[in-house]
């Protein structure tokens, strides 16, 4: 049958069902054991067979004979198997069960626990009860949902069909909640700050425009939280952290989705050395939570996140990687006849910083298998973080990368309020040339700087890569939800 004919099928047996006075959609349902929690009874009690259980879950499968029948119910804990006899649930009750419950209905189920002849404890079923009536089939029925394009569009479906793909978001939940606590216990303070802004700043992308029709006003879904967690330093709060959206109108790919989860901490009376302890600590700490070790295999290469990890500037990884000493390229012609030497494609008028950064994008990225922080980037691409001590066309910042991935961004961050109104002039000016991610002047962020920041430490990194690394996905989409698509129209 069409999944057309399925549906008119079952609002066929719903129509039934109210004609007999049963209500296939009943407002409440109990229950004393979810299906993990009545295997565990029966096990700990061995074998108990007088131990009662109500359980509850979708039909995912059903094997009807003549006058009993087996089927499992799954819920969210797991599956649990369910034997239901005509002698006992009665003859009217047995032939609704047979003929107008379908796989993926919802039922509750009454009786007792015991182990079947092959060893299945299950529920020996005195009640039972149509709590929820599907009226579309399950995916494939229940062999598994396989279209991608399908799988993204309609989660339910492949949360419904592929139990790895509902491991794969428990298992961030749970990377979630690790990260909370090893925050909170080390003192630092979860806030939130706006997500719409009437300036955009803290990182180098496009933001999302809207406007608030009330104020008049233009206003900006943000691409950062960076300038607002650091009013928060400012303003006395030593150590904060924020886990939330941002949004960057960019491309879509295998690493990028233009609706993101990031985390940004700041740290006061830190800098970047600093940040990078608390990343390696941090990391494998989570690690060890989810997949209960500091080893994950990714890809079939085996990552150690156990600290410490290992430590290099841009300018010696990129002699690494392409045996060029962009220090003795100090300017921008000689850079960029070497890059066009090299084969790399490069926007019109670039910087010299943004060909330094193509250059180890290009050649330097893909070789960070096993964690390493790359360390001190040019200043011109750096626009929020403090000089170098005594070599001010480098900041300290760096980016760590595990699996050939950038996975997070810090900074000893710039707290000189007038270094900083610079920085956003020249950006300015970039913007002018024609940088369409160039920062914006922000006069209030500024005003902040001017009542005093002490040195501090600032991280953020992804969310979504960090599953993807604990989860062995190539792909954003696979443990994002709801992932950004194309319009189907």
């Amino acid at each position: 049958m069409t999944d057309q004919d399925h549906r008119s099928q079952r609002i066929a047996k719903i129509e039934q069902l109210r004609e007999q006075g049963l209500d296939p959609f009943p407002a409440r349902v109990g229950y004393t054991h979810t299906a993990a929690e009545a295997v565990a009874a029966f096990e700990s009690a061995e074998g108990d067979d007088t131990i009662e259980t109500q359980v509850v879950g979708r039909l995912v499968s059903q094997r009807v004979m003549g006058r009993s029948s087996f089927a499992h119910l799954a819920d969210g804990s797991g599956r649990i198997q369910i034997y239901v006899r005509r002698d006992e649930v009665g003859e009217e009750l047995y032939e609704l069960f047979r003929r107008t419950v379908d796989v993926g209905d919802f039922l509750q189920a009454s009786g007792h626990l015991f182990r079947t002849r092959t060893g299945e404890v299950s529920v020996h079923v005195t009640a039972l009860q149509l709590i929820a009536k599907a009226i579309r089939p399950m995916p494939e029925k229940w062999h598994g949902l396989r279209d991608v394009e399908t799988r993204y569009r309609q989660r339910y479906l492949d949360l419904m069909a592929n139990e790895e793909v509902r491991g794969i978001f428990v298992a961030r939940s749970r990377m979630i909640t690790a990260i909370r606590r090893f925050l909170d216990e080390r003192g630092f303070l979860e806030v939130e700050t706006p997500i719409l802004q009437p300036i955009y700043g803290g990182a180098a992308a496009r933001p999302f425009v809207t406007h608030h029709n009330a104020l008049d006003q233009t206003l900006y879904l943000r691409i950062a939280d960076e300038l607002y967690l650091k009013r928060l330093i400012v303003g006395g709060l030593d150590r904060v952290y924020e886990i939330g959206h941002n949004f960057r109108n960019e491309g879509i790919s295998t690493k990028h989705n233009p609706e993101f989860t990031a985390i940004e901490l700041y740290q006061a009376y830190a800098d970047y050395h600093d940040m990078m302890d608390l990343v390696e600590n941090l990391y494998s700490e989570v690690a060890r939570e989810v997949v209960g070790r500091t080893t994950v295999t990714y890809q079939g290469q085996e990552i150690e996140l156990a600290p410490p990890w290992r430590r290099v500037t841009m300018r010696d990884v990129i002699m690494e990687a392409t045996g060029l000493d962009i220090g003795a390229l100090s300017t921008l012609q000689p850079l960029w006849d070497a890059v066009q030497a090299r084969g790399l494609e490069v926007p019109p008028q670039p910087s010299w910083g943004k060909l330094v950064d193509a250059l180890f994008g290009e050649f330097a990225e893909p070789t960070l298998i096993q964690p390493t922080f790359v360390m001190d980037y040019p200043r011109e691409i750096s626009p929020l973080a403090k000089n170098k001590p005594g070599d001010p066309d480098w900041v300290e910042r760096f980016e760590f990368f595990i699996a050939g991935m950038e996975s997070g961004n810090a900074f000893s961050e710039l707290n000189d309020p007038l270094e900083q109104r610079a920085r956003f002039v020249e950006q300015g000016r970039a913007s002018e040339a024609g940088d369409d991610e160039a920062h914006p002047m922000d006069e209030d962020f500024i005003t902040a700087l001017e009542h005093g920041m002490p040195p501090t430490g600032g991280l953020g990194f992804g969310i979504d890569r960090m599953a993807m690394l604990l989860t062995d996905q190539t792909s954003i989409r696979e443990v994002i939800l709801f992932p950004q698509l194309r319009s189907q129209e």
